[in-house]
């Protein structure tokens, strides 16, 4: 007998035959003698909606009424799935976030979690019963409903998993794994039996979408292993692989790896614009004036390239930011030119960033050579680079996003 979260997305839970299926899946698991908490995100399209209404209201509408408006979505979907249990002759209840309670922060329409009271939950699932808990939501300092911002059920899962020291959290979703890259442009990309918590949390963070950063970040801290699996699989059907773990990828500790290849993977990710200050002063501080202004507003940045001029005595600087935020950072930047002392401002949002990631980086030399050569044999150019011990990333001109992702994924052996 196992302790498992079982946690199903937006598209899983769409309509009420997906959310039959769902609820077959979930008396599997009862069936064979587990304790099962499951965690549903809004049928899909819902949550939208509902933001939209807030924005019709009042374009400046309260943060603390726009969780108490969206977290219904969930709400609604939690009962669903407890009515259809019982239907089914499962002992299920659901419930919302503030009656576990989830406990957040004060940031209303992005909280982060800062306490999940698990007893609560063990003791009804010691009794047999199944827990069907509202993903995303939680309450806040002030009594509140607070919400984790999009993509927050995914925390909401692992964060309880954690808590009530489950031995598994699987991540139902639309597609059956973690994929080598986007099997949409490679149609070679293989799934990947198993990934390390380090190499999920990059693909994650540049352009996987098939996790949330955030439920990798908690995922890794508290150790909580977790599968990526396929909801729209047969729920009667063999459950288990060859390898002897369910269908799906693993997402666990390095040392689980069987094997380390060199490259794991190769995201993209196409929200990115880039921005470059030319004929800066070059002096002390005049990064600090360039970036202090953008964090102060929120603003994110990620690649960060800078060259002196022959003389030493101006600078250019260029780095990327969401492409979201990019009109906001030129706007704080051109409010701030008088500080930083800049001459011109250049921007661009035909960009995109790819990179290659993997474990065994570490301990491979010329893995960058390689992807430089790969990528200027196919005529492709180079505006920033940036590295870490398990990863290279590099900005280029988003005609080449496809193209790059291709020969890269080939380049390292990854083609099925």
């Amino acid at each position: 007998m196992a302790r498992l979260v079982l946690k199903f997305g937006g598209t899983s839970v769409a309509d009420l035959d997906r959310i039959r299926n769902v609820a077959r899946h979930v008396k599997r698991e009862v069936d064979a003698g587990h304790q099962v908490a499951v965690v549903v995100s809004a049928m899909a399209g819902q949550t939208n909606k509902l933001v939209e209404f807030c924005r019709e209201a009042s374009p400046l509408h309260d943060a603390r009424e726009y969780d108490a408006v969206v977290a219904s979505g969930e709400q609604v979907t939690s009962g669903l799935l407890a009515i259809v249990l019982q239907d089914m002759g499962v002992n299920a209840r659901s419930w919302q976030g503030w009656q576990v309670p989830i406990k957040t922060d004060e940031n209303h329409g992005a909280a982060r979690i800062r306490d999940i009271e698990g007893g609560f939950l063990s003791e009804r699932l010691e009794q047999g019963q199944v827990a069907v808990l509202a993903g995303f939501q939680g309450v806040a300092p002030d009594n509140r409903i607070a919400t984790l911002g999009r993509g927050g059920s995914d925390t909401s899962a692992v964060a309880i998993a954690a808590a009530i020291k489950a031995d598994r959290c699987d991540i139902y979703t639309d597609v059956d794994g973690v994929y080598t890259t986007d099997p949409r442009i490679v149609p070679k990309a293989q799934r990947l039996d198993r990934v390390s918590f380090e190499e999920m949390l990059e693909m994650a963070s540049l352009g996987a979408k098939v996790l949330q950063v955030r439920s990798v970040e908690m995922a890794m801290v508290h150790g909580v292993r977790t599968f990526v699996r396929s909801s729209f699989d047969d729920p009667d059907a063999p459950q288990v692989g060859e390898n002897g773990l369910p269908i799906g990828t693993l997402i666990c500790d390095e040392d689980e790896l069987v094997e380390q290849q060199v490259v794991t993977g190769i995201a993209y990710a196409k929200d990115e614009a880039q921005i470059s200050l030319r004929d800066v002063a070059d002096k002390p501080g005049v990064a600090e004036s360039v970036f202090g202004p953008l964090a102060d507003a929120n603003i994110n940045v990620d690649m960060i390239v800078q060259n002196i001029s022959p003389d030493g005595k101006t600078t250019d600087i260029t780095f990327t930011v969401p492409e979201g935020d990019f009109e906001r950072a030129n706007k704080v930047l051109e409010d701030n030119r008088g500080v930083i002392g800049f001459q011109n401002l250049e921007g661009a949002r035909d960009v995109v960033k790819v990179s290659v990631i993997g474990i065994g980086m570490r301990s491979h030399a010329g893995i960058a050579a390689q992807c430089f050569r790969g990528l200027a044999s196919k005529g492709i150019n180079i505006r920033a680079i940036t590295t870490s011990e398990i990863k290279i990333s590099v900005l280029i001109d988003s005609a080449y996003a496809e193209l790059a992702v291709r020969t890269l994924h080939s380049l390292y052996g990854l083609d099925g």
